[in-house]
Order: C-alpha cells, then structure tokens, then sequence
C-alpha cells in the first residue's frame, strides 16, 4: 500500500512539474542518451568509485611520505579528480591540501596547547562572513605575542597577526628549485596542473557549521548521519582573503571541504552526471560568455541546493534533462539575485571577486536562451565530443549497436589511475630514501627508525595498505645494501639473504627481480642469473608499461598509450600490474651493480656540473637510475658472455640496439643517456670502439653536462689514439 501511495506522489508531483514546464517529450529519450555518453566518456559508476578509491589512497599514501620525511602534515586530495566527477575531456587539475598538525587553532584562550604554534581566531563585525585574522600566541605561555617573528605583522591595534600573504611567500621561497611557482588563490604550486594548497585544521566546532546544520534539519538531504558526522568534521583555514577586505592580505577564509566532500560522496550516479554535465556547459558553453569566471564550485554549489529542493523520487537516469533544466533554472535565479550563495556558509556571495555585474548581466542572457530552447545547446559541447556522440548515440540506438571504444577508454582510464599511483609512490620513496642518505646519522640507523615509524603507521587501519607498500620496497633496499655490504667484503652473498628477496619480487613486474639478478651476476652465479633474467622476460610483454619516480615523458599519460596496454590484465594489485619501474642502485648498493654503473654515480666531470643540477636532479643523479627493459638485454649480454654463449649474448646486443635506438620507444624510456651509454660500454666490450664512442656522444647530446658518457668518451678516445 506505501509502494502505491508513493508511486501516486511521484506521479503528481511530475504532473506538477508539467505545469511549471512543458516538458519536450524528446527530454526522457536524451536523457537516457546522455547518461549513456557520459558512461562512455569515462563518467561510469565504475570509473568514479575507481577515481575515489585512488585518490584515497593517494592521500593515505602522501600523508605517509610527508610524516616519513619529518613533515607532520595530514594531506587531502579534493575536488573533481577525487570525486570522480571528472572526464579526460575536462582535464581537471589534482587539487592537494596539506594541514599543518604543529599548529593549533584556538577559538578562545583556553584552548592553549603547549609546545605548540597557537593562533587565536578573531572575527569582528568589520571582517568578512567566511574570513578569519589568526592572532599569534606564544608557545611557553598562554599569552598574545608581542615580538614580530616570521611570517607576522603587526595590527594597527598592535596584535601581532599570522599573515596569509607572508605565509604563502614562504611556501614559495622554501619551494623556488621545484619548479616553475604558480600562485592562485590560497594555492602555492610547483607542479603543472596541481593546486598545492598549505592550510591549517580547526577541530573545535564553529559556528558557521553549526547554523547550517539546524537549518538543514527535517530535510530530505543531508541526510541525518551526514550532518552528524559534519558536526564533527575539522574545516581548514586557508591563506586566502576576501578581495574587498582592507585585510585581504592578513586574513585566513574558512573552508569545509570535508562537509563537502561529504555530500558529494553521498550523491547517487544520476546527481554525479547531472554534476559533471554542468561541468561541461560551464568550461564548454559557458566559458565563451564569462571565460573562466564561472567554476565548478559554482557548478557544486548551485548542484546542492537543486538537490536540497527536489524530492529524492526524480533522481533517476531518465530524469537526467529534467534535473539539468532546474539546475539551470537555479542558476538563472541566482543571476537575478546578483548573488550566489555559499551552500554552508551564510553570508557568502560566490560571485564576489569572480563574476561582475557586466559578466552576470551577459550570462543571464545565455541562461535564458538555454532555457527557452530547452537545453538543445548540450548538443554544441565539444568536450570528449559530447555533441557529436549524443547524435551517434542515437544512431546506435537505432541500430542497436554498442560502442566498443567507451569500454576501451574506462579501461585505460583505470591503467592511467594504477600508473599513477605508482608514479607517485615511486617518487616519495626515492625522495625519502634521498633523505636519510644525505643525514648525519647513519644509514643503518635510518632505515630502523624509518621503519619503526612506518609499522606504527600499519597499525592504523587508514594507512595501512600504503605503509606496508613502504615497509615492503625499505626491506628490499635493506637487503640489498647487505648484499653488497658482503660483496665489498669479497665475500659470497648467503643464501638467508637471497631468499629475501622472495618477499620483493612482486613490487613490479621487473625492478626487484632484475636487481635480484644483477646481485647475482656480481656474486659469479651466473647460471642462477640466466634463469632469473629469463624469468624477467617470460614476464614482459609490450603491454608492460615503464613507470619513473624522477622523470616524466611528455605524452606518457596519454590515454592512447594505456589503450594500446589493453589485453584483459586485472590489474587488482602491485604484484598483477603491468608496470616495471627504472632500477635504481643508491651508492650503498653499489658492489650489487655492474661495473659500469659507478660512472652514473660519479656522473660529473667539475664540481660546476653539481651546482647545475636541480633539485630533482640531485635526487637521482648521485644514483645509477636505468630503465627496467634495456637493462634486462644489457644484463643478458653480460652473463651470456660470462657463460660462454655468444649467439645468445648477441642476440641480447642486438635487441638492446634495436629497442634504444627505436624513435617510438622514446616515450617509454626515462634515462636515454644511460641507455646509450650501455649500449657503447657492450660495443667497447666488442672492441667496436668506433661504434662505442658513436654512442657515447649519442648520449652527450642529450645531456651535455652531468653524464658519465663524459668519461666513457676520454677513455675511448685513448684507446683510439694509442
């Protein structure tokens, strides 16, 4: 009988809407075609919770490399790229938040921490709805600061004030050798297409959350457990000021990006796509009217307060026009007003600092368009060629035929996600590792405190996965620095040791397993090496994809590239995945690598050439870093010809020259001078020393400065003049 009433409801609420609008009978149909090209242009259900689910991680495992490297931070992934709510066509920047836990936020002064940064949170009548000035404390007693110190000014009133701007200014100069700094914003940023922003937490309850969540009370959404848990949620304060404030450059802005995160991961795949899509019209339609002032927090906010105000029954697939209509219309309501605002905070206009009048004016006129011609402009987006495939969507539909491309792209899509990752850890473990090599203390020492710290990490059930990532590739490094610790000493690399190397094999398809056999070239069991490295290349394949914690291609993540990897892997977890990282040897490791190698780590001809590297430079240059597929032929070619077989260290010569050599590798190769100066060490050890020294200056041109093919070259040369 509820079944039946409810249908009746739904029912008279949609005649309602009828005649509030004459819905096109066409709007179910596109509706339909829509979600159906939104599934296929990487906005699936499985590809959003595939998007949460690393980006999640992601933060679990940034957090986990910050606090290893002394930085006692809590990180954040927010926005589009977080919560799925992205397409490749949109091209969403990766949004990261740091929160610095030695602060502590006091609301009034009992909230005093000792031994800690205290910053007392003032707001008057005078300062902005949203913005906060953070008055300095002392950190011995609870009384305001009187001295200037850092990052301070001091107030007309004479409180002596944490400075937003000056904050964001040390962020940059502590950054300046990372990169190219972009500022907008609270963010402070070293790395394309990321918005890096440093912030501090607020744990105790504010105000402004609280008003929103008794006037969200008796509806339908929020939901009752999200506004519970929003109750207790932290909010951040960012280095950000209202651009009208006469303390724009002091004031901190209040920002609950949990809550909002929140509420986005309760939409259900109906709000998800009607979000994106606004997404769309906004950088694809709108964007032509207003540029970029209209972003897509505008697009979630206005996409709240839609969902606030319709009953939960029209949230359904073939209701997608119908619900873009009135989102559209909310839009268009808010125009009028002059004024968006902020869905939690009261008093905030969204349109501050970002839309002027004159843009309003014009945007308005567009919505009304829109709106009148019953939002047939979705068929003038360009982005991931929406238009166009609504159109070929339809035709398929006549047709009945499927399109095989959307399955291909929401598969690469997830390969680009896994690459990532592992890009990403690779490089938090080389700059961890880079870390502790360049301390004081010793190395030994290091690694059991590095240790130590990541098993508490493993206790917490967050952070567990990714610190068992970091415990697995530290042992493995441990064991290796002993293996070589045994080949210094002239001694045989035991059997206890070697068997280890089980527990690592499964880090990547390749990287552990050809360390493993370069150990065991340096130790003299070659026979064992053969097998090894012949294991290593029953594993690879072309669909193997090579990923560097220090290098980036340009194209590399092109989503053409991930297709091309397609071929059914399950990719479930480190060891199923198609990925083979550089093999790196630190110097500790070096009696583990061959001969050759020790050149890559003693790159430099004058110490100019050191003062010339950048900081990403100094992270891998004092290593021998090569790429995982050359290396295994160069190895081949080694212990075949230690054992004797000269087809097959031939054989191994000429895939090496063929692979390095091949333009269209290049995008798969991260170390290309390293590369040719293998290539010309196997050529030297041909005694071909034309062709060696052919090589050699091959990879010169490449790296004129900091490149061992400096010294190849001027022995050579030698051998070559007599």
């Amino acid at each position: 009988m509820e079944f039946t009433t409810s249908q009746r409801s739904n029912k008279k609420r949609y005649r309602t809407l009828e005649t509030i609008m004459e819905i096109p009978e066409h709007f179910k149909d596109l509706s339909l075609r829509m979600s159906e090209v939104l599934d296929d242009s990487g906005a699936g259900k499985d590809t959003v919770l595939q998007r949460r689910k690393t980006f999640l991680w992601r933060e679990c495992l940034m957090q986990v490399g910050h606090q290893l490297r002394g930085n006692n931070v809590e990180c954040f992934h927010f926005g589009s790229q977080s919560e799925g709510t992205t397409t490749p066509g949109l091209q969403s920047d990766y949004d990261f938040l740091m929160s610095l836990d030695d602060v502590n936020i006091m609301k009034v002064c009992e909230d005093w921490e000792a031994g800690k940064q205290n910053l007392l949170m003032l707001h008057d009548d005078i300062t902005p709805p949203q913005q906060y000035l953070l008055q300095a404390y002392k950190n011995d007693t609870p009384e305001p600061e009187t001295k200037l110190l850092g990052d301070t000014v001091r107030k007309d009133s004479g409180q002596i004030l944490w400075s937003a701007e000056k904050w964001k200014q040390e962020i940059e100069y502590q950054n300046r050798n990372l990169g190219v700094i972009t500022k907008a914003g609270p963010s402070v940023s070293w790395t394309p297409t990321w918005d890096t922003v440093q912030a501090v937490h607020v744990r105790k309850p504010l105000p402004e959350i609280q008003h929103w969540i008794d006037r969200c009370r008796g509806k339908h959404w929020p939901p009752v457990q999200l506004l519970e848990a929003a109750r207790v949620a932290p909010c951040f304060l960012v280095p950000a000021g209202h651009p009208d404030s006469d303390y724009k450059r002091e004031e901190w802005r209040m920002s609950p990006n949990l809550i909002e995160r929140m509420l986005i991961f309760s939409f259900n795949m109906t709000q998800i796509k009607c979000y994106i899509v606004l997404k769309l019209i906004k950088k694809s339609l709108f964007a032509k009217i207003v540029g970029d002032s209209i972003t897509s927090f505008h697009c979630k906010t206005l996409m709240f307060y839609t969902i606030e105000r319709t009953h939960p029954s029209l949230w359904f697939e073939h209701n997608l026009m119908l619900l873009l209509w009135l989102c559209v219309n909310v839009l268009k309501k808010w125009l009028q007003l002059g004024k968006l605002p902020h869905y939690i905070i009261q008093g905030v206009n969204l349109f501050d600092g970002k839309l002027s009048m004159v843009q309003q004016r014009r945007l308005l006129v567009y919505v009304n368009s829109m709106i009148k011609n019953n939002l047939q402009d979705v068929f003038d987006i360009g982005i991931d060629n929406i238009g166009c495939r609504l159109q070929a969507c339809y035709i398929r539909r006549m047709l009945q035929t499927r399109d095989i491309r959307g399955f291909c792209l929401r598969k690469s899509i997830r390969l680009l996600l896994k690459f990532e990752r592992l890009e990403i850890f690779f490089t938090l473990l080389t700059g961890l590792i880079h870390l502790k090599l360049s301390s004081n203390t010793t190395l030994e020492q290091d690694i059991k405190y590095v240790l130590r710290n990541v098993f508490e990490y493993s206790t917490n059930e967050r952070l567990k996965t990714p610190a068992l990532e970091f415990i697995k590739h530290l042992y493995a490094f441990q064991n290796s620095i002993k293996s070589s610790y045994c080949l210094r000493l002239q001694n045989v690399v035991n059997c206890q040791i070697i068997c280890c190397f089980q527990y690592f094999l499964n880090t990547d398809v390749a990287s552990s397993r050809l360390k493993l056999a370069s150990i065991l070239y340096c130790s003299g069991h070659l026979q064992a090496a053969a097998r090894v490295l012949e294991d290593v290349e029953s594993r690879y394949d072309n669909r193997v994809k090579a990923v560097c914690g220090c290098i980036r291609n340009q194209g590399e993540r092109d989503l053409k590239v991930f297709a091309n990897m397609l071929s059914g892997n399950s990719a479930k977890g480190f060891s199923e995945l198609p990925f083979a990282s550089c093999v790196r040897f630190f110097r500790q490791e070096s009696y583990c690598a061959p001969f050759i190698l020790l050149f890559e780590m003693n790159r430099n001809i004058t110490e100019e050439e050191v003062a010339q590297r950048k900081y990403i430079d100094k992270q891998w240059m004092v290593n021998a870093e090569v790429d995982a597929r050359p290396f295994l032929q160069y190895l081949k070619y080694l212990t075949y010809g230690g054992l004797g077989e000269r087809d097959n260290q031939q054989h191994a010569l000429a895939v090496l020259e063929s692979y390095i050599c091949d333009f269209s590798n290049r995008i798969h190769l991260h170390h290309t001078e390293t590369l040719l100066n293998l290539l010309g060490h196997c050529y030297e050890m041909e005694r071909v020393h034309n062709e060696a020294l052919y090589y050699y200056r091959e990879s010169l041109r490449g790296y004129g400065t900091n490149n061992a093919a400096n010294w190849h070259v001027r022995r050579v040369l030698r051998l070559l003049t007599g």
